[in-house]
């Protein structure tokens, strides 16, 4: 591969991402490969299928739906983001996935999760949408606490985002020359130590590797922050992120503040599309 489109998660974070994506495919942009982490995965898939505009079309549209993410479906299925709507319904249903042209496009599309029993990331090439692919794009967004382990091919997946929540390094090791990595948090923003590990290790106390992972997350992210800034400065990589905290939360209900943010990833794009152009040429 040669050039790489490499996604950090976040949650509804991820809209700033979607937006960013949705100038980019408009623009006639193109990768030999994409790497998506927690939301960058689930958003990330639909720059293989072409879909411009679908990420922030069936969130608007769905995000207040309890059968979408809600405590109730926490409560009754042990997801906070209900499985079969998400992964199910909406795809195959309501707002149709191009699997075909996912299929068709020689793109390669990457997808991280961690092993819940060592604490380290998996990476898998995701060529379908069928049941197996769309069950690891699901693990890479299963946050802990609110979502239950996904079990693919003998191995207990979570969230990328845990084991390698910017995998740029992941992409150079394929081979690719030239990365546009889209951050979802500002320049200044220090990743501090997650106030919710005493829960987890309560919660998860059957995989002490993953716990040890949790806790040790925000010191890995600071330091895959400053491997793309340095990559940055040799041509490896172009970061585009927000130039302030985005104004939503991970968990976002509202439909205007998932607009809002995505028409500032969008905003973004369109300030950097040029340089973007001749960093890619």
């Amino acid at each position: 591969m040669k050039k790489g489109l490499v996604l950090e998660g976040g949650a509804m974070r991820g809209m700033f991402s979607a937006g960013v994506m949705d100038v980019l495919m408009e623009s006639g942009i193109e990768f030999d490969g994409v790497v998506g982490v927690s939301a960058g995965a689930v958003f990330g898939c639909n720059y293989k299928s072409k879909q411009i505009g679908r990420t922030i079309r069936y969130n608007i549209k769905y995000i207040k739906d309890p059968r979408y993410c809600s405590f109730r479906s926490l409560i009754k299925t042990g997801d906070m983001f209900g499985a079969d709507f998400c992964y199910r319904t909406i795809p195959f249903e309501l707002d149709i996935f191009d699997n075909e042209t996912f299929k068709n496009n020689p793109l390669k599309f990457y997808v991280v999760a961690t092993d819940v029993n060592t604490g380290k990331a998996v990476y898998k090439r995701v060529d379908s949408a069928d049941e197996k692919g769309l069950l690891y794009m699901r693990a890479s967004a299963s946050m802990p606490l609110v979502s239950t382990i996904i079990n693919v091919d003998g191995t207990e997946l979570l969230d990328g985002g845990i084991s390698d929540s910017i995998p740029l390094e992941f992409f150079i090791n394929k081979g690719c020359k030239k990365n546009l990595v889209i951050l979802t948090q500002p320049k200044d923003y220090i990743k501090k130590k997650n106030s919710l590990i005493p829960l987890m290790k309560i919660s998860l106390r059957k995989y002490p590797k993953l716990i040890e992972a949790m806790s040790n997350r925000h010191i890995l992210y600071n330091k895959q922050v400053k491997y793309a800034e340095e990559a940055e400065k040799n041509g490896s990589a172009f970061i585009i992120r927000p130039a302030e905290k985005l104004p939503i939360g991970r968990l976002e209900k509202n439909p205007e503040t998932l607009k809002t943010v995505y028409e500032l990833g969008r905003e973004e794009a369109l300030k950097n599309l040029d340089k973007i152009k001749e960093y890619l040429k």
